[in-house]
């Protein structure tokens, strides 16, 4: 009998390969920051999970730096890849660490304080046939200061979701599963805090791979939350105007050109009518700065296009049989 898909004759179906096929399909990287008490019960979870798959898998733990006992019952796992960093460096630093030196082709980010509903990993890989990207998008919001966190990752998403003309249903969970290659080309702009999904989310978005959103429950933490909703909230707002100034400029600054020289056309006509031709220092200023903007915003997008790398790693797609017979294809 053969696996059930999107296993099939050895490769992961939909995903295009660019290197020689490795002995592992998918790896688990698990950023650990004092989640002590619970981090066996989570490990022994995806472990469990990954086993009734068809997928072959590795667990990779990056400690960061924890102080809570944690590295001794780190120590005691077996079946597990370890990484220690021996001061905090942030979530998006363990990301990245454990990105670089996963071996499988799909890399599944995940936390270990029970929030995530890890034992569906195995179907958050079978959703990536034929994507990019999978992220599990969150149904209800279960972090402290609920009532300002939500209406500001709200207005921070959907900020997101005009820049790269998307919709974007959760911008920054942290339960993803990612083709390995794609993903490479951008570690580098990880920021080594919480904003490094939504980094991740946005550099796939704003180059053209497919990001899919499947719902999931999100349950409370366990243990303390090392989230700080004021600075982290900041970060998330200042890390999106980053990618899409990285990315497409455009879209930043051409609105803004638009918006101040309607203003100052409008002023200009004004001031035509009711004063006799003359036209006021401010109406002037206002068309000055809106050009300026249009300026800005050719310019950047001018250089952002001479700067991209010229050959990337092709997105994943489905073909279509030619004619009833099936497609030679090795990206299937």
């Amino acid at each position: 009998m053969g696996l059930p898909l999107p296993v099939r004759a050895g490769k992961l179906q939909g995903v295009p390969t660019e290197s020689p096929r490795s002995s592992v399909d998918v790896s688990v990287v698990l950023p650990v920051y004092n989640e002590a008490g619970h981090l066996a019960t989570e490990v022994d979870r995806i472990r469990a999970a990954l086993e009734d798959s068809p997928y072959r898998y590795e667990i990779l733990v990056v400690d960061d730096g924890s102080t809570d006992g944690g590295p001794q019952e780190l120590a005691d796992l077996e079946g597990v890849r370890r990484i220690t960093f021996h001061r905090n460096r942030g979530s998006g630093a363990a990301r990245q660490a454990g990105t670089a030196l996963a071996q499988g082709e799909i890399v599944v980010w995940t936390d270990v304080d029970m929030t995530y509903p890890n034992h569906q990993i195995p179907e958050l890989v079978d959703n990536l046939a034929g994507w990019d990207m999978v992220v599990g998008a969150r149904q209800a919001e279960q972090g402290t200061r609920r009532l300002v966190r939500i209406p500001a990752k709200w207005l921070i998403r959907k900020l997101a979701a005009f820049l790269v003309r998307t919709r974007i249903p959760d911008l920054n969970s942290g339960f993803r599963a990612f083709r390995k290659t794609v993903a490479d080309q951008y570690m580098h702009l990880l920021p080594s805090g919480f904003s490094c999904v939504t980094t991740l989310t946005m550099s796939f978005l704003s180059n053209g791979y497919s990001v899919r959103y499947v719902p999931i429950d999100y349950a409370p933490r366990a243990g303390k939350s090392k989230f700080h909703w004021w600075k982290d909230t900041l970060r998330y707002l200042r890390q999106v105007v980053r990618m899409v100034l990285l990315w497409d400029p455009f879209r930043f600054f051409a609105p803004f050109g638009v918006v101040v020289g309607l203003g100052g056309m409008g002023k200009l006509v004004y001031d035509l009518v009711t004063k006799d031709l003359r036209v006021a220092t401010n109406t002037i200023v206002l068309l000055i700065i809106a050009a300026l903007f249009l300026l800005i915003a050719l310019v950047t997008d001018l250089l952002v296009q001479l700067n991209r790398p010229r050959y990337t790693v092709l997105p994943a797609y489905t073909a279509e049989p030619d004619q009833g017979k099936a497609a030679e294809d090795p990206f299937l």
